[in-house]
């Protein structure tokens, strides 16, 4: 619905409306997520103009967090208006022994979000969308959450001394709900799935009693999914202002893809970098558990039956994906693909990132490396062709899913004998 809490005014911003993903109808930018004619999803356009005006020694000026980006950004340029943690500009590692072991001669490129200020990719969502809703007046900051986005959001909260109150599921990791509760707002455990959850949230921002609540991923949907262009900008800005050729991407709703595909297309649209002589390849990664994307896409069809999650990769586990469909069009549209991996895959992805790079990812880490993999075994992915992954997550969050597989290698008693005994000094 159209918030009654007034309309955005944001500084030297290009935004300039929001527009109907499905029949392209544009309304005044607001606290909407829905069109008020086909029920499509709304995301925000742009001032062409203003966009192309964006220089790379602009950028390049700028804080080393996603706010060097704010030119391309619908929040503005002005610091004091943020409601933030400074994520962004997260360490873009080479992976030379990842890519030997999963059969890549090409560089290879691991995007590690476990370095923002919540330890996940979610810190640059809200930034942006709890800016935005700093703008339209709203009090409080919610949302509903599969984990990371609870973290983020009762963090930017407690940063700006906000009340929050954010929902997830009951049966979350523990580690999710600790480092959710310990920032000291409210947390609800719902007796339900994540779509059970975000159904429930849906249902209360129309009422009374939250109308000047903010749900980041629901009434300022539009707003949220753009920080998720910054993950693109970051990647072609630490490549030397250039596109990689494949990347692989984890998918819940399917939202974090279609973003990074925007980014890659505004830069050059923008003239900020230059088009590949052959384009980019998008590549969807599900848990086996939670897959109705990619199913739809092996499948041949435009139709993602809901499904009910299960498996180890909470974080991903949205099994009605609202951007399902626009994930579907991009990996089409760019000659990528999407595949799915089980527990035990991504367990040993887990443990295969860590010992090749030193990044220990969450579960939805251990899904990207794990469908890498795939990829490259089935010859869906060129062997021969700069690739860059995305790890969205930190490992401690998950620490039950690999928790039985490690451990000490050796036991010995307190003495140089012990020791040697062991064979550790051969």
């Amino acid at each position: 619905m159209t918030s009654t809490l007034g309309t955005p005014v944001f500084s030297d911003s290009p935004a300039r409306d929001l527009v109907c993903r499905g029949c392209g109808t544009h309304f005044p930018l607001a606290a909407q997520h829905a069109c008020f004619e086909c029920f499509g999803p709304l995301e925000v356009g742009y001032d062409a103009a203003a966009l192309a005006s964006v220089t790379r020694e602009q950028i390049e000026r700028g804080p080393k967090n996603i706010w060097r980006y704010a030119g391309l950004l619908p929040t503005g340029a002005d610091p004091a208006s943020r409601v933030t943690l400074n994520p962004g500009f997260t360490p873009l590692v080479r992976a030379d022994a990842l890519a030997a072991t999963v059969g890549l001669r090409a560089p290879l490129y691991v995007k590690d979000d476990s370095a923002n200020p919540t330890h996940s990719f979610k810190d640059r969502v809200v930034s942006v969308a709890l800016t935005a809703a700093r703008a339209l007046g709203f009090e409080r900051y919610a949302c509903a959450s599969t984990g990371n986005l609870a973290n983020s959001v009762a963090a930017h909260a407690a940063r700006v001394g906000a009340p929050s109150v954010v929902f997830i599921p009951f049966d979350l990791e523990q580690g999710k709900v600790v480092t959710t509760a310990v920032y000291g707002g409210d947390l609800v455990a719902v007796e339900g799935s994540y779509d059970d959850v975000n159904r429930l949230c849906s249902e209360l921002t129309e009422t009374d009693e939250f109308e000047k609540t903010a749900f980041v991923n629901v009434n300022v949907r539009p707003f949220y999914a753009e920080g998720s262009k910054t993950l693109g900008f970051e990647v072609a800005e630490q490549l030397g202002w250039r596109i990689p050729a494949q990347v692989v991407i984890p998918m819940a709703s399917g939202e974090l893809l279609t973003k990074i595909d925007k980014a890659f297309t505004e830069l050059v649209e923008t003239g900020l970098v230059e088009a590949p002589a052959d384009g980019w390849k998008v590549f969807g990664a599900q848990s086996a558990g939670c897959n109705p994307i990619a199913v739809a896409l092996h499948g041949d069809t435009d139709v993602i039956t809901p499904v009910k999650p299960t498996g180890i990769a909470k974080s991903l586990n949205i099994g009605d994906p609202a951007a399902g469909i626009y994930a579907l069009e991009a990996v089409r549209r760019t000659g990528g693909w999407m595949d799915y991996a089980d527990d035990d895959e991504i367990r040993d992805a887990i443990r295969l990132l860590a010992r090749t790079t030193g990044i220990f990812a969450e579960t939805a880490g251990g899904v990207t490396v794990a469908v890498l993999q795939k990829l490259v075994d089935a010859g869906r992915l060129d062997p021969d062709a700069e690739t860059v992954v995305f790890n969205t997550g930190e490992g401690l969050k998950t620490l039950d899913a690999v928790a039985e597989q490690v451990g000490p290698t050796y036991r010995v008693r307190p003495s140089l004998r012990a020791v040697r005994e062991a064979g550790l000094l051969d």
